[in-house]
């Protein structure tokens, strides 16, 4: 599978596996299903891409055509992109109607998500039009070079959204002291972060206790950097269709 043949990835990095049977279920209206005992924070469309940040460079991996369907919840960020490219279409013969019903299929699908034990740090940023940015960056094993998620939209939008993900991810992690050994200092920094005290509108903001995201093969750590990102969705890679899944 290509790397990007799948949504569930930023460049090589790991944010998900194909076979992973927790990643983000839809239902029939490509709507985020949410686990047990999950509770739902918020819904917002936004601009999606995927980076990945070196010490000296950024290198935008990918980047969805249309704004995706952004769900927020207690325990992740998940993402779904349909468009009039990606909906349900018609057979050969063109008709769908009751009338002249014919062979339907499912067209690609994009969604991914990020769990609250993988973010490392924030970034927000403000463009002189009124857009906005949020960075939502993880390590990786073994290398320097970390996975980000961006989220664009109107500035206001984008600086309330980073506080919500600031405050879930934090209470996520002191909710969960079995998932990562947090010193005192790292847990009385998340207190702060989950407080309803506003944060920073822009620059950068740690998020301590998270665990790092894996490359998908040995051979990725060797791959080099692409000189433009691919386009998507990809139109040499044939759409899957599994309902239900988040593919």
């Amino acid at each position: 599978m290509q790397e990007d043949a799948a949504p569930f990835f930023i460049g090589p990095h790991r944010f998900d596996a194909d076979d992973d049977r927790t990643r983000p279920l839809l239902d029939r209206r490509y709507a985020l299903l949410p686990e047990p005992g999950e509770q739902l924070l918020g819904q917002h469309r936004l601009l999606v891409a995927g980076h990945l940040l070196g010490p000296t460079d950024d290198l935008r991996s990918w980047a969805l055509p249309t704004p995706a369907a952004v769900t927020l919840t207690d325990r992740r960020l998940a993402y779904v992109c349909t468009g009039s490219e990606l909906s349900l279409v018609s057979g050969r013969d063109g008709r769908t109607d009751a009338r002249h019903r014919r062979p339907v299929r499912l067209s690609r699908l994009v969604s991914g998500q990020i769990r609250w034990q993988w973010p490392s740090r924030l970034e927000v940023s403000e463009g002189p039009d009124g857009t906005g940015e949020l960075r939502v960056v993880c390590d990786a094993l073994r290398t320097i070079r970390q996975p980000a998620l961006a989220l664009a939209g109107p500035a206001g939008l984008i600086a309330a959204l980073a506080q919500q993900v600031r405050r879930s991810v934090a209470a996520y992690r002191l909710a969960r002291p079995d998932l990562v050994d947090l010193s005192p200092p790292e847990r009385d920094t998340l207190v702060v972060r989950m407080g309803p005290a506003p944060g920073p509108t822009r620059g950068a903001l740690t998020l301590p206790g998270s665990l790092p995201v894996e490359f998908l093969s040995r051979d990725d750590y060797y791959r080099p950097a692409l000189a433009e990102p691919p386009a998507w969705p990809r139109q040499d890679v044939p759409a899957r269709d599994r309902p239900g899944s988040a593919c």
